[in-house]
């Protein structure tokens, strides 16, 4: 492979900024452009941290750094690396980027680094991905997934339950093979509890992948409901600061409005929509459009009530009386949904939560005083999270492109159960065996296309 260059630490000004060097020339490259100030210095001694002067084109000194040269194969990508530690001026960060290419290396491409250690067998495709994740991380909890990605759990019990599989297929090629043979070289009741195994590691898997996925890359929250019910006052409590505008004129908010919030560990993207209502003006109405649109795609919808002006008689009323919460609960077919009845501090009626609430959660709050703001925020976290309140088994859990790849390996082997109740022949309970092992190797990187690397490999930053 070509030798190749990339700054591996983010852009702009810094105390340390970091060159990295990988391929068959990193210490010819390195020796060509360091200096180093000891004058018993003959050669790079591996791992170890030489100080010195960069130079430039003109062989002159431009920048006082450290240099390490790591020969592989027990590198970070399995070749020969190097990396230049200098100041983290932009400009001399750059400067020593560009010295490396005038030496024969080429500008790394995005996951390039990643992307070699998974070619050279450093690490699996789980792992790989989770280099990124790890980067990427908005909360201790989706840190610790990425860290057990990363440390390889996910991996190793994938490929043992794949090992399995292969296992399975040579006892069924067994009996395909020799079929004059008069006992089965694997029993089909053997066979079902052997696949079932199988399953029930998968679906051990995949029990926390919500929450995992959900603490890695947030939860999108849409506030919903009649205009004036107190959507924009609740986002600003919730932000603790006032985000949104706020007036007693109707339709003050003209289109939705996103912002990051924490709730006790759980990144979430709360998202203020325009009142649900058939506006006459046209900027409104462009408006609430986009706000339904974002209920239809909203992780968690909150369906929030004027309690005020609802009152005791809305909370003991068969049906909701209000038109707009009817509306967005029809919007959100399908996704979670909390009721919040606001300004409880006007109105907490004595039957609670109301009659027609259909055992959907719904919590009173203020968000004008405040009052029971910290309970509604819990209950917005467990409705958010479902009912995977637990962390998952062990903290290994996997992301979006690992679990379909395991949903269609469950898919799989729950047809394979049925084609061996149902009696089919062992041949074609094989092809599902080698569909089902092929589903699996897809979450490590064993099968799968150029096309999924790709796809993993783009999302990465460049010198990583």
């Amino acid at each position: 492979m070509p030798t190749v260059a990339a700054i591996a630490t983010p852009p702009g000004a810094g105390g340390i900024g970091i060159v990295r060097l990988c391929g068959p020339r990193a210490k010819e490259i390195l020796a060509c452009m360091f200096l180093p100030f000891s004058s018993c210095f003959e050669n790079f001694h591996p791992w170890m941290l030489y100080r010195g002067r960069v130079l430039d084109e003109n062989g002159e000194p431009f920048d006082d750094a450290l240099a390490v040269f790591m020969p592989g194969p027990r590198t970070y990508t399995g070749e020969d690396m190097a990396e230049i530690h200098c100041h983290g001026g932009s400009l001399i960060v750059r400067a020593v980027l560009e010295k490396t290419l005038s030496l024969g290396a080429r500008v790394a491409e995005r996951g390039e680094f990643s992307r070699r250690a998974f070619l050279n067998g450093r690490m699996d495709l789980s792992q790989a991905e989770a280099v990124a994740e790890m980067i990427a991380a908005p909360s201790r909890e989706a840190l610790r997934y990425g860290f057990n990605r990363l440390d390889g759990l996910l991996g190793r019990r994938v490929t043992a339950l794949r090992e399995k599989l292969e296992n399975l297929r040579t006892q069924v090629c067994l009996a395909v093979d020799f079929p004059e043979e008069d006992a089965e070289c694997l029993a089909r009741e053997d066979f079902a509890d052997a696949v079932g195994d199988v399953m029930e590691a998968v679906q051990s898997l995949l029990a926390g992948r919500k929450r995992a996925n959900l603490m890695q890359r947030g939860a999108v929250v849409v506030l919903a409901g009649a205009v004036n019910a107190g959507k924009s006052s609740l986002l600003n409590a919730l932000l603790g600061r006032n985000r949104a505008l706020v007036t007693e004129s109707p339709g003050t908010t003209r289109d939705f409005l996103e912002e990051p919030c924490d709730l006790d560990g759980l990144p979430v993207r709360l998202t203020d929509t325009a009142g649900l209502r058939d506006a006459a003006e046209p900027v409104e109405s462009l408006g609430v459009s986009a706000g339904r649109k974002k209920v239809r795609e909203a992780d968690v919808v909150v369906i929030v009530l004027d309690g005020g002006s609802l009152g005791e008689t809305g909370a003991r009323a068969g049906v909701c009386p209000d038109p707009a919460a009817r509306q967005a609960l029809a919007l959100a077919l399908g996704r979670p949904v909390l009721y919040a009845w606001n300004k409880c501090d006007v109105c907490m009626p004595s039957v609670f939560p109301p009659l027609w609430a259909d055992g959907q959660p719904c919590c009173a709050v203020s968000a004008l005083t405040g009052e029971r703001l910290e309970e509604f925020a819990r209950l917005l976290r467990a409705v958010t999270l479902g009912g995977e309140q637990g962390s998952a088994p062990d903290g290994v859990a996997p992301n979006l492109r690992q679990g379909a790849a395991l949903e269609e390996a469950l898919a799989d082997l729950r047809e394979l159960r049925e084609d061996i109740a149902a009696g089919q022949t062992y041949d074609c309970c094989a092809a599902r065996l080698d569909a089902a092992a092929a589903r699996l190797g897809e979450v490590t990187g064993v099968a799968g296309s150029a096309e999924v690397l790709n796809g993993v490999f783009e999302n990465f930053c460049i010198g990583k």
